[in-house]
């Protein structure tokens, strides 16, 4: 097992930079997730690490080694694509066995270990079958099944659940993280999934255009984002935002307006947000923290609106909700029990104490 620094690593081609001036220190047995949209380079980190491409400027470290110029297969990692990546000729035996047998791996150890994980994958009936006889999922855990007979120092997994239909995907979430804790090595994972970052992940790098924008825990990614875009692309449905607010004190209180409504800030954000007031800012607020006044939590800070019920999604265990209001939409969960029709007004009740406010200039939040 091993600690994974990037230092100040950038990679560019050309005149494009893919990764620009990235530095994260992952410690040894940590879950690292890479998350952000596509083109934010989350791929070409993992791969920067895995040795398949080279660093334009910076260093990277496994344990206390610099890897840059070492060869992939003398870097103690091991890779789980997309695609699996798996040879159609051989039966899963082989496929697993193989990166063993280029390592000159005595035979009886090839058979034992790859029996071995084959037993604690679930896969030990499909040892004689080849690629192609498998299912998705059954392809996806001989991958994996692969990477572990190598008893790497550290696991990379390129979004190796985008191939599988959705009832898989929460599957193999829930497998990829029991076998890290079994396993106890460090594993960084790449996806554009906020849903497998927040569920898997101990900690979270939020990447948009090559920079990193936050690395946290998923709670306080999702409590305390850094700025608009974190606050945007982590929770689902995304968090509400009004631009051009006006933050002022009235009557002993502190209001923000969003140019829709008037709304009253908690008593203990004052000092924080006192010295903003005339700048531009940007007011985001999430989904859950808008409720329906016959069904809002006890313990709330709360704040009464009413707009128009412009489209409703019944979840089943909730309403999503599109709100609107001179023309401005916005989304809230509300109970299912909520009785609201498509067309009518009614009320809203804002959970204040969840309010965020950023600075539409900088896009950072102020906190």
């Amino acid at each position: 097992m091993a600690s994974v620094t990037y230092r100040n690593v950038t990679k560019r081609w050309g005149d494009v930079t893919a990764v620009r001036n990235l530095s994260i220190e992952i410690p040894d047995g940590e879950f690292l997730v890479f998350v952000g949209p596509s083109g934010c380079g989350k791929s070409t980190s993992l791969r920067m690490l895995a040795g398949l491409e080279e660093i334009t400027e910076g260093e990277i470290l496994i344990g206390d080694r610099v890897v840059n110029n070492v060869a992939p297969k003398d870097r103690d990692i091991a890779m789980v694509f997309q695609s699996y990546a798996l040879y159609p000729h051989m039966t899963v035996y082989d496929n697993m066995a193989f990166g063993l047998r280029l390592r000159r791996t005595p035979k009886q150890v090839i058979d034992e270990r790859v029996r071995e994980v084959a037993a604690s994958l679930g896969i030990e009936q499909l040892l004689d079958r080849r690629p192609r006889q498998l299912s998705g999922g059954q392809r996806q855990r001989v991958a994996v099944g692969r990477a572990i007979v190598r008893e790497p120092a550290v696991f990379l997994l390129d979004e190796p659940l985008s191939n599988l239909d959705a009832k898989l995907r929460v599957e193999a979430r829930a497998f990829i993280s029991k076998l890290h804790q079994r396993l106890g090595t460090t594993f960084i994972y790449v996806t554009h999934d906020q849903t497998e970052a927040m569920t898997m992940g101990q900690r979270i790098a939020v990447l948009r255009a090559g920079e990193l924008m936050q690395i946290d825990s998923p709670s306080n990614l999702y409590d305390h984002p850094s700025n608009v875009f974190v606050a945007g692309f982590i929770g689902s449905p995304a968090m509400n935002f009004f631009d051009n607010v006006d933050l002022f004190e009235e009557g002993g209180k502190m209001w923000v307006d969003t140019g829709y409504f008037r709304l009253e800030v908690p008593e203990a954000r004052y000092d924080l947000y006192r010295p903003h007031m005339g700048k531009q800012l940007t007011f985001g607020i999430r989904p859950e923290a808008i409720s329906h006044p016959n069904y809002q939590p006890a313990d709330i800070r709360p704040s009464l609106i009413e707009a128009n019920v412009d489209v409703v999604e019944l979840m089943g265990n909730e309403k999503i909700v599109y709100l609107e209001e001179s023309g401005k939409t916005f989304l809230a969960r509300f109970d299912p029990r909520a009785d609201i029709t498509v067309g009518q007004r009614t009320g809203a009740v804002f959970n204040m104490a969840s309010m965020h406010l950023f600075d539409q200039e900088t896009e950072q939040a102020l906190q």
